[in-house]
This record gives structure tokens, C-alpha cells and sequence, in this order.
């Protein structure tokens, strides 16, 4: 199922979109992070990589302008989205990501993938500056497990989101392990 699938969008669109619509810089690399962890997952199961690392580079799109208002995040992405003819696969599970906030039910892989996806991302980075040198390179897939057992450490990381991996059939450490690796392929774009 990996490539070939018209989603009414290509990624030059999309990070010229991403770009546009997110000024702040931690935004965009979490936009980057969460690409590269979408692209290995649909890969690693067998869907279309582009129209998953579309998703993950645009799902939180609207999150400068709705960050005050989590009742409304993603459903402006899903405007600004549907206007420019992309795939509605994407727009669900970008809508799905913030599935509690919006009164929504996450039910595909899609969904469940990008939840946890975005989610582990912060995760991986706080691990990362932790780090005498805060580089990802020397970051290893246990010190995320450990971390996540870790309550206070990035409190604002939603552990039950992270293990929503699991629906996908993915074991928590192979998904750390995973997500590290991809997010590891970009550390310099990331600054890491």
C-alpha cells in the first residue's frame, strides 16, 4: 500500500503549509519529529508512507491559533485542509489526534498512529536534553521507557497516549525504539 496514492497534497506543498501557518520553531521540529515517526510506522505496517508523514508534518497546523482553546485544535486545520483538496484520511486522523478534546472516537490505525506518534515525540526530546551533550545520537530506546515510568519527568507527556501503540500492535519498547530511530535520522534538522 506505500506509495503511489494521490492525497491531493505533496510534502514540498505541505512544508511550504507548515511553514505558513506555524512560526515558532520548537512547532515546526515537532512537525519534523512527528513526520519521520509517521513515515517509519507506516512503513514498519505496511500503508501509504506519504500520506502518513503528510499527516504527522500537519497536525498541529492550527496549534498557534487554537493553543488557548484545545476544543477547536485540528477542526482549522480540517478547514484550511478540505480548501486545499487534501485526502480526508488525513484530515480524520489529524482530527482524531485530539480525539478527547473534540467528542471524537480514534478507530483506524491512522488515528491511533498519529496520537502516539505526536505524543512520544516530547517525550524524546526532553530525554534528549537531559544529556550532558543533548544530543539525540547518544539517546537509547531504554532511557525512553524509563523516562515514561518517570511521572514527573515531562509531566505534560500523556503516557496513555504514548501506549496507544499497542492497539497497533506494536509493543511499547519496539515503539520507542522506532520512534527514536526516526526522530535519530533527523537529529540535525530537529537541533539535536
Amino acid at each position: 500500500m506505500a506509495g503511489g496514492k494521490n492525497i491531493g497534497i505533496d510534502r514540498d506543498r505541505a512544508l511550504c503549509l507548515m511553514r505558513e501557518y506555524l512560526k515558532k520553531d520548537n512547532l515546526r521540529k515537532h512537525s519534523l519529529a512527528t513526520e519521520a515517526i509517521m513515515r517509519t510506522l507506516a512503513e514498519r505496517l505496511g500503508y501509504d508512507v506519504d500520506s502518513w508523514g503528510i499527516a504527522g508534518l500537519l497536525h498541529d497546523l492550527d496549534y498557534e491559533q487554537t493553543r488557548d482553546n484545545p476544543a477547536i485544535h485540528g477542526l482549522k486545520t480540517s478547514e484550511i485542509l478540505e480548501r486545499k483538496g487534501v485526502d480526508p484520511e488525513i484530515i480524520q486522523a489529524i482530527k482524531a489526534h485530539n480525539a478527547e478534546a473534540l467528542g471524537l472516537q480514534r478507530g483506524s490505525d491512522f488515528d491511533f498512529a498519529l496520537t502516539c506518534a505526536e505524543c512520544i515525540t516530547g517525550l524524546i526530546v526532553a530525554t534528549t536534553l537531559v544529556y550532558p551533550d543533548k544530543k539525540i545520537a547518544g539517546v537509547r530506546s531504554k532511557s525512553i521507557i524509563k523516562r515514561m515510568k518517570q511521572k514527573e519527568f515531562a509531566r505534560n507527556v500523556s503516557r496513555e497516549l504514548i501506549q496507544e501503540c499497542e492497539k497497533l500492535g506494536i509493543p511499547l519498547a519496539e515503539f520507542a525504539e522506532l520512534s527514536l530511530n526516526a526522530m535519530k535520522d533527523i537529529g540535525e534538522e530537529l537541533g539535536l
